[in-house]
């Protein structure tokens, strides 16, 4: 028991352990979710590549099931298309016909014309550059006195209001092949900071960093509105979902496309960061307050309208477009050929021109539609992480699984119904991945240990248990709870039934106590013996055990089972019985009795209390056996039933018993193995001298048990059939008047 109560505590010591473990952990999870998350940085440092890709597969999934409206936004796109370059020969155009684009767009009322597209080289089909290729003075004079194509685009551009695209790389040389420009051309403005003491050097930390850029030719670039970056930033899966507005080169804080697109057509002389403690709050443009997050990016909402209508440029060239599609927009000039590589994958896993990316930015800052990833939200994260993983945690670790686990997806359930509501009705983007980790996690590791302790208390239960009921019929029920019912059925079994001498008389002379300690002992390795043959014990009284075979697990040997258990339940107890009588203890011998026979086993009692037992005369016959020994002079006799069961087993007969209450005829055995040999008649012997008897033959066989008394006075079964002879027995045949 003390043993159990060990279990039991290592039990109760495990859960608390994990309660505290649990504790921690969730602790230390959500504390470093908040930390890596704090200033609405858009990419945690605690942040692992498979935890970061499902988040924003979380993002993907929320832009394919909710789609934002489109926008009536003054923006277009004037695409460089398959159409375009069909009428009008392959990129690059000749500046010259860039220019007459441009000056159709500012004719048709574009506001502000931006090139998605880099103007870096100086047009090879110019005057100057195709002059380097003739050998005829004449024709070199002559072509150098016309009109540089890059100085017409540029005079083109003049008061147009044109962005020019620029390209920012780690090594622009490298990735372009050509020389970088030492120098860059001067900006038309300059970012103003705002914030605490130190700002800007913080925010030149925080913005996306390059160490070099090919600009536009300064030709073109004198008479531009504006200047801006054109690259993107796709996450690893190269799908683009937000776009910056400042870019950080060398240590030169500068504008994206899109931003400085929105400058000039605002009319804004700079770009304005607000920045507190906490970091980049937005950047002002104008009148627009742009929200941003602390790389100062914007997220993009998609729209439902995925295949943005853009117009051909040779459209525009042909003068067949409409005025209302250019008037006071913003029109951005792009591509969207395959073979020229301005090409981006949206969230559905689809290619899109780049050109629309800064299309869907300019829409969602001029119609204030954002997508905004809130300054609490990795501290409101946390807490859900917290919180979620610590009640799933203790709930699982004290309910059952099915609880546990409708517990779980209950909560689940209401974690993702309020992050999609923060997504479609306020446009917040807020993370469900790291809380459903968190929580799954919770619930497998408290499900595990409350699984481990409830192994563990099942095993305690299931050693106490055995320690009332039989341990083979424990283990049956555990593996067939099913029969744990009322009812029975009939089975043939084995029986064996003991019984101590004398020890009501003990219990007399005897302290009680020292009676009940040697009680337990002698029990405790009969009970050992019984269970080593997987015999069930079906009861104790007293001093007696019964015990069955071949139920409840069915036993095709049971009846050399029952007789191998009892011829060792009789070494033990002859043993101990020696043992305690050389101390000076007046214990008795135990007889035995076994039978075999068809019986009713199962649960017999009521629904407030059963048991499992055997019903039917084989019962009683067994209980018979074991008593009748005391009549015999035996201490264990065995059935007909029993050496028939058991084909070669050494025995001798007894005879026919006809038991106290019954008409039929018995036949009984003793095991030689139960027979001192020193003190009883040779086996062949006896058997003849039974022979005589069993065939009626009184004469000789009183003779021949006559001699076998005299050579062997003090064997029981000898002395029984002579005395029997001698009162007028004529047969084996013993009818018993007493139990």
């Amino acid at each position: 028991m003390a043993r159990n109560r060990r279990a039991s505590r290592r039990s109760g010591n495990s859960k608390h352990a994990a309660v505290l473990v649990l504790l921690i952990c969730s602790l230390l999870y959500a504390v470093a979710l908040a930390w890596a998350g704090s200033g609405k940085q858009s990419s945690f440092a605690f942040d692992p590549y498979v935890i970061r890709q499902l988040r924003l597969a979380q993002f993907d999934q929320f832009q394919r099931w909710y789609q934002r409206p489109s926008l009536s936004a003054p923006v277009s796109v004037v695409d460089i298309d398959e159409a375009s370059l069909k009428a009008y020969g392959q990129w690059p155009w000749p500046r010259t016909r860039v220019a007459e684009l441009v000056r159709s767009l500012r004719a048709a009322g574009a506001k502000v014309i931006v090139f998605d597209v880099l103007l870096a080289e100086p047009d090879r089909t110019s005057p100057k550059a195709m002059a380097t290729l003739w050998q005829d003075p004449h024709a070199i004079a002559l072509l150098k006195g016309l009109p540089d194509h890059d100085g017409v685009l540029s005079q083109a551009m003049a008061g147009a209001g044109v962005v020019l695209g620029t390209l920012f790389s780690d090594n622009a040389a490298a990735a372009l092949g050509k020389a970088v420009p030492d120098a860059s051309p001067e900006l038309p403005y300059h970012p103003v900071f705002k914030g605490p003491e130190g700002s800007e050097q913080y925010l030149v930390q925080r913005l996306h960093k390059f160490d070099a850029a090919v600009w536009p030719l300064p030709v073109l670039s004198a008479n531009a509105s504006g200047l801006g970056a054109i690259n993107f930033l796709p996450d690893a899966d190269s799908v683009v979902r937000r776009v910056p507005l400042l870019m950080r080169l060398g240590e030169k804080i500068v504008p994206s496309l899109s931003a400085e697109a929105l400058r000039v057509y605002l009319g804004a002389a700079n770009h304005q960061v607000r920045m507190t403690d906490a970091g980049v709050q937005d950047v002002r443009i104008g009148n627009r307050v742009v929200p941003a997050d602390d790389k100062a990016e914007i997220w993009l909402q998609y729209s439902k309208d995925r295949d943005m209508k853009f117009i051909s440029a040779a459209q525009v060239l042909d003068g067949t477009v409409g005025a209302e599609q250019l008037k006071g927009k913003i029109v951005l000039v792009g591509t969207s050929v395959l073979g020229l590589m301005d090409l981006r994958y949206d969230p559905w896993g689809e290619l899109m021109p780049g050109v629309r990316t800064h299309a869907m930015a300019l829409e969602q800052m001029l119609t204030g539609q954002y997508l905004e990833r809130p300054s609490g939200a990795s501290a409101a994260e946390a807490l859900l992480l917290l919180a979620g993983s610590l009640i799933v945690g203790l709930y699982a670790l004290r309910a059952t699984a099915r609880r546990s686990a409708l517990l779980t997806v209950v909560l689940l359930l209401l974690l993702w119904a309020g992050v999609g509501y923060a997504y479609v009705v306020e446009h917040l983007l807020l993370d469900a991945i790291n809380p459903t980790l968190a929580i799954v996690l919770s619930f497998v590791l408290a499900s595990g240990v409350h699984h481990l302790a409830t192994e563990r208390e099942r095993r305690w239960v299931r050693q106490a248990f055995s320690r009332y009921v039989s341990p083979n019929r424990v283990a049956h029920l555990m593996a067939h709870p099913d029969q744990l019912r009322l009812g029975g059925q009939r089975r043939v079994c084995s029986f064996v039934f003991t019984d101590l001498i004398g020890f009501t008389a003990l219990m007399e002379k005897t302290d009680p106590t020292q009676v009940v300690a040697l009680l337990n002992e002698y029990l405790e390795g009969m009970l050992v013996i019984v269970f080593r043959h997987e015999g069930t014990l079906e009861r104790i009284m007293g001093d007696a055990v019964a015990v069955l075979f071949s139920a409840p697990v069915t036993q095709p040997d049971h009846c050399q089972r029952a007789l191998d258990c009892a011829l060792e339940m009789h070494v033990f107890a002859s043993a101990y019985a020696v043992r305690l009588q050389a101390q000076g203890v007046l214990w008795g011998h135990t007889r035995i009795g076994v039978h075999s026979g068809e019986v009713v086993v199962g649960n017999f009692g009521g629904k407030t209390l059963f048991d499992y037992r055997a019903l039917g005369d084989p019962i009683n016959t067994a209980a018979r056996l074991e008593s009748v020994n005391k009549h015999l002079g035996t201490q264990v006799c065995v059935s007909q039933a029993i050496v028939d069961g058991c084909p070669g087993a050494p025995v001798r007969v007894v005879g026919r018993l006809v038991l106290k209450g019954r008409s039929q005829p018995l036949r009984t055995y003793e095991p030689l193995a139960v027979m001192d040999a020193a003190q009883c008649a040779s086996v062949a012997d006896y058997a003849a001298a039974m022979h005589l008897l069993e065939s009626g033959d009184a004469s000789a066989a009183l003779a021949a048990f006559e001699t076998l008394a005299a050579n062997h006075p003090h064997d029981p079964l000898v002395a029984l059939h002579l005395r029997r002879l001698q009162e007028g027995a004529s047969d084996d045949l013993i009818v018993m008047s007493e139990k």
